[in-house]
């Protein structure tokens, strides 16, 4: 199984958010034991290290992205043929648009994201870090 997690879902890990962390860091650790292969988009790591500065600090942010983030997440490249096909789908959302194309070249089985409501137009199927978690621990029990 592949995943791509979300900007917002990272943030939730690296910025300890209070009322999303345990969610987030379920789905951290699962990917850390290799319970399945997880990707994060070149470009989300960008945005995650703006904001993330702004509350922790430069030296803070990227420290935690090098050492945590891409120790977990593989960084997925965001390709030029990435930014048309986003364009084209003209969707409200463009980092959400870059977000579904780069887990559609992986062929992710699912984007993992708070936003849900966001790809509604994707054919790969969005979840929530909670949902994800009882998906994944579903597919762990079901007899083989």
């Amino acid at each position: 199984m592949k995943i791509l997690i979300d900007t917002n879902v990272a943030l939730n890990i690296l910025l300890n958010e209070p009322n999303f962390f345990a969610g987030s860091k379920k789905v951290f650790d699962l990917a850390e034991i290799g319970t399945f292969a997880a990707f994060i988009s070149a470009s989300a790591i960008t945005d995650i290290f703006y904001i993330a500065s702004k509350k922790l600090g430069k030296k803070v942010a990227r420290e935690s992205i090098r050492k945590h983030l891409v120790r977990v997440f593989k960084p997925a490249t965001v390709t030029d043929s990435h930014i048309y096909q986003a364009l084209d789908l003209e969707w409200s959302d463009f980092e959400d648009s870059i977000q579904f194309v780069v887990g559609e070249g992986l062929a992710v089985d699912y984007i993992v994201t708070r936003n849900t409501q966001d790809f509604t137009s994707s054919s790969i199927p969005a979840v929530t870090p909670e949902d994800f978690i009882i998906l994944i621990t579903k597919d762990n029990e079901e007899p083989k």
